[in-house]
Formats: structure tokens, sequence, C-alpha cells
């Protein structure tokens, strides 16, 4: 017997990282020292602290039941707590709180517990691909909102068309960015929920690099923009703040309608997280060590920022230098697209980029370096580049 795919799944996006992994993994195999610069996966280990938590509270005969359905109360009064003195914002833990299993799930569930077939929202491009599985598997449709460089890679709101914005439901925004690496303004975020009152428009913060800033700023939430409540949510992912992307452990906070919609969909697809995940997850946010843990990391990448960019602009390669995330977004030579420079790179320095062509219509023309190795290795990845001659 054969069993056919439902439309819905045919219709998917192709798996853009899936086959950039692909192709990485067949030169690795033809015994190409590569020096990957294509992924977004954290090369470092937890940190210790959070390590041992979870052997305690893996080991505790409480974290071997089902979860409640709407995580843990001692979970979310932490997360209400982690927003309050980070951020200076107040949530209801048990209305304004929700537990995920990853960010990225909730990002794709949502057009499936907040939308109708047929329903629009509106998508940063450049922005992160799963964003569009999320309207595929919701059956709504999308339409693109453009991050340009004279803009500083932030939407003109003043440039979506009165009619596109009357008939949006939500729009997904993504500061500190990927793939640009930029971070949002207060005076944007002003603008964003003035702009979202007007036109009714729901506002989904993926804030999933909130911990990532350089230059000594911390990136700016959403949430700490007086009236952003009113509109919207947030989502915080600890993949990135505490190097725990294989744990799957985030949440969103904000609107209670919105949050409201998420656990439901939740209840029914779902029984929340490990508990024990969720009890690491308070001792995360609450331990002593965190902010110095913390600053380990975001420290970490941007030496490896600062490393990268100077030795690309030593060979005429210009940068938008990143001011969050631990991506920097390059501009490909003249008379390449993004899928070929990257192709290039590959097969003639052994240096794996991330076409910018795989972020969205407006990626084009550029490529995304993570910086997710050793200074040395990012700093010999421009001197293999160097050799090609392609930057005058």
């Amino acid at each position: 017997m054969e069993f056919e795919k439902s439309e819905i799944l045919k219709n998917l996006p192709k798996q853009f990282f899936a086959n950039l992994v692909i192709k990485v993994n067949k030169k690795i195999a033809e015994g190409v020292d590569v020096i990957n610069l294509g992924q977004g996966n954290p090369d470092k280990q937890t940190p210790e602290y959070i390590v041992k938590s979870t052997q305690k509270w893996v080991a505790s005969p409480q974290s071997h039941k089902y979860s409640l359905f709407r995580g843990q109360p001692d979970f979310k009064q932490a997360i209400a707590d982690f927003y309050q003195e980070k951020y200076q914002t107040t949530f209801d833990p048990e209305k304004e709180v929700a537990v995920l299993g990853g960010s990225k799930t909730g990002l794709v569930e949502l057009p499936l517990a907040l939308m109708n077939p047929g329903d629009v929202f509106l998508l940063p491009d450049p922005g992160y691909p799963d964003y569009w599985s999320g309207a595929t598997l919701g059956q709504v449709t999308f339409e693109k909102v453009p991050l340009l460089k004279e803009n500083n890679f932030l939407p003109d709101l003043k440039s979506i068309p009165e009619e596109l914005a009357k008939k949006a439901k939500f729009f997904y925004i993504n500061y500190p960015n990927n793939p640009t690496g930029t971070t949002a303004t207060r005076e944007f975020y002003e603008e964003l929920v003035a702009w979202a009152k007007k036109y009714e428009v729901g506002i989904i913060s993926d804030f999933a690099y909130g911990a990532i800033g350089f230059d000594g700023e911390q990136p700016l939430s959403f949430m700490e923009i007086p009236g952003a409540k009113d509109v919207g949510i947030e989502f915080y992912t600890f993949s990135k703040t505490f190097n725990m992307a294989g744990w799957r452990v985030a949440f969103a906070v904000g609107n209670a309608d919105i949050i409201d919609a998420l656990n439901l969909i939740q209840d029914h697809l779902f029984v929340s997280i490990f508990p024990a995940l969720q009890y690491t997850g308070i001792d995360a946010l609450k331990a002593p060590e965190r902010d110095a843990e913390i600053n380990k990391i975001v420290d970490r990448y941007e030496t490896r920022r600062n490393a990268f960019i100077q030795a690309a602009e030593k060979i005429g390669w210009k940068a938008f230098v990143p001011k969050g995330t631990f991506y920097a977004w390059m501009e490909v030579p003249k008379g390449y697209s993004s899928e070929e420079f990257a192709d290039l790179l590959l097969n003639e320095a052994g240096v794996a980029v991330a076409p910018g062509n795989g972020f969205g219509e407006y990626g084009e023309g550029y490529v995304r370096i993570g910086l997710l190795i050793e200074p040395e290795r990012l700093e010999e990845a421009v001197d293999r580049i160097a050799k090609l001659n392609l930057f005058k």
C-alpha cells in the first residue's frame, strides 16, 4: 500500500536549512575541511548550573508525571518575574503567559489558533523561513514587507498600502533580526504600536535573540513600549539566551486573548513540556549566576563579530555591522546571485554560508554568516575567500 501526503504537506515550502545541510555534508564526505558559517545552532554547551539543575529535576519523582496542560504555575511566575526584572513589564502568569516547546512551535501554530483560511498576515522579508510554514499549515495568505538596507532593515510602515493594512490580521516582527543582525529602535516600536491600533493588526514579536546585543546595549523588548500588550505578544526562547537549542524550552507573553488561543490549541496538541525542563527553566531564570553566564555568551559572539568584520574589511568585503544576534549579513560581489556566490564559496574555498534568497525575495544579494565558530576559524574563512579575488 502507498499513502499519499495531504495537500497541505505537499504545499509546504522547501526546508531551506535541510537543503543547506545536505550540501555541506556532501562536501565533508568528499574529504573537504569545510568551515561552516551557514548554521544557526549555538556551538557551546549549556551553562553548567543549568545542566546540574536538569540532572536534579530529571531524578525527581515529581517530574515523572504529566505536566499540567498549560504549564507549571511556578515556571509561569518565574517568566513573569524575569520580564518584570529585565524589561519592567507586568504579566499575569495565568492569563498572559504561554509555555512552549520551542518558540518555533508557537510561531508556526499561531495562524492555526487565531486565523481562518484566507485571512492575511504580514511577514518580514528577509525573515525566518518557518514563518511561511505557519501560513501553509493554517491555510492563510501572507504578504511580505521589505526590510531594506536604506531603512536599517526596519519595515517602512508608511509604505504598506492602506488597503493591505486594513486586511491584515497579524504582523510578525523579529528584532534583534535574523538574518540581518539589526535591532529595533524605541521610535520604530512606538510607531508600530500606533499603526497596529489604527489598523487593528496584531503584532507578533519574535524575540529569539533578545539577550544578544552588542556594544553595551541590551536589545529592546517590544513589550517595553506602552500599549504593546494591547496589540500583541512576544515569543522568547531559552535556545539562544542559555545555549539550550536542543532542549526546546520557550514561552510567549502578552495579550491575554492571543495567549489564550495559543494555550487552547496546545491543549489539543501537547501536554505542555517535560516538567523537569520547566523546573530547570525556573532555576535558569532565577539563579544568581544567570547574568554572568549570559554575559559570557554575548561577549563571545561580540568578539567573533569583531574578528570577522575586521578580517572582511581588509579584503574589501563590507558588512552591515550587526548590533545583535550571532549573524553577519554580507552583500555578495557584483555578478553573482546569493545562491551562486554561496555555491562558489563552498566548492572553491570550502566555506559554507547561507544564501540570502533562502530568507525571502529581498534577501537576494546577501549571504548570512553564522558567528558560531572561534575567531581563528572565522579569519581563516575570510583568508580562503580572499584567494578567490572577488573583492576589489
